[in-house]
């Protein structure tokens, strides 16, 4: 059970993760088209997604109104970068809602993304899949170095922890890190090709508690 120190939606958030990944376990086991339907395109586990990746843009957008004259143009553009990262992560995760609204996809995208979608991460150009290069490879590399170098960094050198807190990196704290371990390591023995989707719902949620509820909180406010 997580922490009584903790607040709730931090609690709220976990207790969640721990519902997603006991549901994808429980569904994959005893209703095979349960789990996919879970985990299907518009399926809750995306949506969860979207709301994970908004959510954290919400915070950025609110710490850089809140935080404007009052920290640097450097920590400023910082988290202008990250809120607008995860805003375009939430967008590409549902094709810009091109599903939503019946929009039809333009030839470009249709000769050239694997499902024939309005995004980028699904493009595939000279046989290579941008999605796996850039997604499986890069992204998760630089998820795994944030999660591991960083935090160490920061608790071992001064040098580093100043440079992090000026430049508004939300520093994950070690519940945190423990998290997406389990996580990762919990979907990895799900043998379906769709347990990735799983792993960015629960990812993606772990990811606004680490924006939202950083190790360095104390840099986003306003004295």
């Amino acid at each position: 059970m997580p922490d009584p120190k903790f607040s709730a939606p931090e609690k709220l958030i976990l207790i969640l993760i721990l519902f997603l990944l006991a549901t994808g376990f429980f569904l994959f086991y005893t209703d095979l088209q349960g789990f996919e339907n879970f985990v299907e395109e518009d399926g809750i586990a995306e949506w969860l997604t979207v709301a994970g990746l908004l959510l954290g843009t919400i915070v950025c957008f609110y710490r850089l109104v809140k935080l404007l004259h009052k920290k640097s143009k450097w920590f400023l553009f910082v988290t202008l970068g990250l809120g607008l990262f995860l805003f375009f992560a939430a967008g590409e995760e549902i094709s810009w809602g091109q599903r939503l609204f019946g929009v039809e996809t333009p030839a470009y995208f249709k000769q050239h993304n694997s499902q024939q979608e309005t995004n980028l991460h699904n493009l595939v150009l000279g046989g290579v899949k941008i999605n796996k290069l850039v997604f499986s490879f890069i992204l998760i590399g630089l998820l795994a170095i944030f999660l591991s170098v960083v935090p160490f960094l920061y608790q071992k050198s001064n040098a580093a922890k100043r440079f992090l807190d000026a430049s508004a990196v939300p520093v994950p704290q070690l519940y945190q890190v423990l998290a997406f371990i389990v996580v990762f390591i919990l979907t990895s023995l799900i043998p379906h090709p769709k347990k990735a989707e799983l792993l960015e719902c629960c990812g993606a949620l772990l990811f606004y508690l680490i924006v939202a509820y950083p190790k360095n909180k104390r840099i986003f406010t306003a004295a």
